[in-house]
């Protein structure tokens, strides 16, 4: 048992961060004590440089060990189909720009192994604070998770255990990696705060599929709660409470009962149709990194992958993946995922999105350059590797391809003529490739929007990416802090935007979907029913959420709703009107939410 600790806390101290995962957790703290190592980089003679290179290597084989040995542990828990994330940690062990420049720096500018590694790692740190997608930038924290257990094993340092906590506690720590998350107990630990982290990073997504409420955020947590504070944390909110009163105890006691009923509620719905009372349907998909993340999204009652990212492929390896290499994944996902399609976005990068092997980060503005497509149009040959695997694995079941960032119909017909070349070519060499493989682009941009029309005449479907189309309808980015409040998904233009798309969409007789954040928010669901969506493809955890939201309403009553909020002029007037709607409609789900 931890020993209560004497603090100089007032009652009902507030702290708040980021909701990474939902729930509320009543308990005491637990707090685990990582400081950040004292790493010294010195000059080293050449006879040093063999036994520091050894050092390391022993270090990284440590480490593959220990990770190793949590993967197995943790194979029979009911988050096994989260495990991909420590075998993504596998891989950066293996990876040239972490792995191969340390050893490097220490042979060639012989440089001890504590401090080329610190120096990698820090390298690594600014390429990735310089993305502004949030997911992506995410996931430097996996990197110094690696980071920092190949420290500790270099310089001889254990880390403490959370699968020895043997009581109920809240988990208050500077950082969790994903492996320490795996470990967790969640009859011992009840929820976690962290001082750093955000809601994309996988320690976060580790926490929602455990179900276990977390905060993180909170950058100085560690420094002002000690073992033993009476504390309670509400994960939908992002809210910590410090030594709480008898009255707010009380009150969030009730609000538990209430969110584990409706998470209760909410199972029954995973396989349920997603249709209205009236019985309009549609397809709800969802979101994948890697092909290991399929088994989840049939548990939560995905029909098909309506976002098959592949920008993880590329950034993994020591160079871009073959051929073969892609053939694999994509032939995976397919089969997982048969009998519903699997839609594969071909590469991503530049802008907020890099590889390591091609430096695009020196765009003096990189969300208008060498980005999505017309990155693929000029590295042809990369193009060119990834369609003929798509063509390929086409033939183990429905497969579709997406194009990215769209902005007028000399691309779509360039990728379409690659497309068309690549297929010819792998027929005439006698290796088999489907002929049924729908083509469709990401609508993401103001001119795509424009000549939907025109565009809907070359595809076979829209997805539209609300993430970059927003921004760029709205002219902000919503990661500079100063103009982030100004990302408004029910702006009058942005509701105008996406009923045009989804009008021409309709009007060539194509079928339209939604991929970015909104189409997982339950909040939207009538609204994107009412524009004519015919797909939602999002995080699969969201899946039963917006199911709950269709299957009690008519389609004749979303109707009336868009009718509605189409009349107003601000985005203010358009979500309070939404909001107060939803509220009323559904006051078990809306009522203590922060819309």
């Amino acid at each position: 048992m931890m020993a209560s600790v004497k603090i100089d806390i007032a009652e009902d101290t507030i702290l708040v961060g980021i909701a990474a995962a939902p729930g509320i957790a009543i308990s005491r703290s637990y707090l685990v004590s990582r400081d950040r190592m004292a790493v010294i980089e010195r000059r080293i003679s050449v006879e040093e440089v063999e036994p520091e290179v050894s050092a390391f290597k022993q270090a990284v084989e440590k480490s593959k060990a220990q990770l190793i040995e949590v993967r197995e542990q943790a194979d029979d828990k009911e988050l096994s189909e989260h495990l991909y994330i420590i075998d993504t940690h596998l891989l950066i062990l293996q990876d040239e720009m972490l792995i191969g420049e340390t050893l490097r720096l220490i042979s060639d500018e012989l440089i001890n192994a504590e401090g080329a590694l610190n120096r990698v790692l820090r390298k690594i740190r600014r390429v990735f604070d310089k993305i502004n997608d949030e997911y992506l930038r995410e996931r430097h924290s996996d990197i110094d998770s690696i980071g920092d257990r190949l420290m500790r094993n270099l310089l001889g340092e254990t880390r403490e255990s959370l699968a020895e906590v043997d009581e109920q506690v809240i988990v208050v720590a500077h950082d969790l990696s994903p492996a320490d998350t795996v470990q967790i107990d969640k009859t011992k630990v009840v929820g976690f705060i962290t001082d750093i982290g955000g809601r994309t990073s996988h320690t976060a997504i580790l926490a929602r599929s455990m179900g276990i409420p977390a905060v993180l955020g909170l950058e100085t947590v560690t420094s002002l709660v000690p073992n033993g504070v009476p504390m309670i944390i509400d994960g939908s909110t992002g809210t910590v409470v410090l030594k709480p009163s008898q009255e707010t105890f009380r009150d969030y006691l009730q609000k538990k009962r209430d969110y584990d009923y409706q998470e209760t509620e909410l199972h029954k719905f995973r396989s349920l149709a997603a249709e209205t009372l009236d019985g309009f349907s549609l397809a709800l998909r969802s979101n994948v990194d890697f092909v290991e993340e399929i088994a989840a999204a049939r548990e939560h009652g995905a029909q098909g992958i309506g976002l098959f990212r592949t920008e993880f492929l590329f950034m993994s390896g020591e160079g871009p993946p073959s051929e073969e290499e892609q053939l694999e994944v994509y032939r995976s996902a397919v089969e997982q995922m048969a009998p519903y399609p699997v839609t594969i976005r071909t590469l991503d990068v530049g802008g907020d999105k890099f590889v390591p092997e091609f430096n695009l980060s020196d765009e003096v503005n990189p969300a208008m350059g060498l980005r999505a497509v017309r990155f693929s149009l000029k590295e042809v040959n990369l193009f060119k590797t990834q369609l003929r695997a798509i063509l390929r694995a086409s033939v183990s079941g429905p497969i579709r391809i997406m194009f990215p960032m769209i902005s007028g119909i000399a691309e779509v017909r360039a990728c379409k003529q690659f497309l068309e070349r690549e297929r010819q070519d792998l027929l005439a060499t006698g290796i088999p490739c489907g002929d049924q493989i729908e083509v469709g682009i990401m609508v993401e941009t103001p001119a795509a929007v424009l000549i939907a029309d025109l565009l809907a005449k070359e595809v076979d479907f829209f997805s539209v990416g609300t993430n970059d189309l927003i921004q760029y309808c709205l002219a902000i980015d919503r990661g500079n802090e100063h103009v982030a409040y100004l990302y408004e998904p029910m702006h009058p233009a942005v509701l105008q935007a996406l009923l045009r798309v989804c009008k021409a969409a309709k009007s060539a007789g194509i079928k339209v979907g939604m991929c970015g954040e909104m189409a997982g928010e339950d909040l939207y669901a009538l609204v994107l029913i009412a524009l004519g969506f015919d797909e939602l493809s999002m995080n699969a955890a969201n899946i039963s959420r917006v199911k709950r939201i269709m299957r009690q309403v008519k389609y004749t009553e979303v109707q009336q709703i868009l009718e509605n909020l189409l009349t107003l002029a601000t985005a203010d007037e358009v979500a309070s009107a939404l909001e107060e709607e939803m509220r009323q409609r559904y006051p078990q789900v809306f009522a203590e939410r922060h819309l």
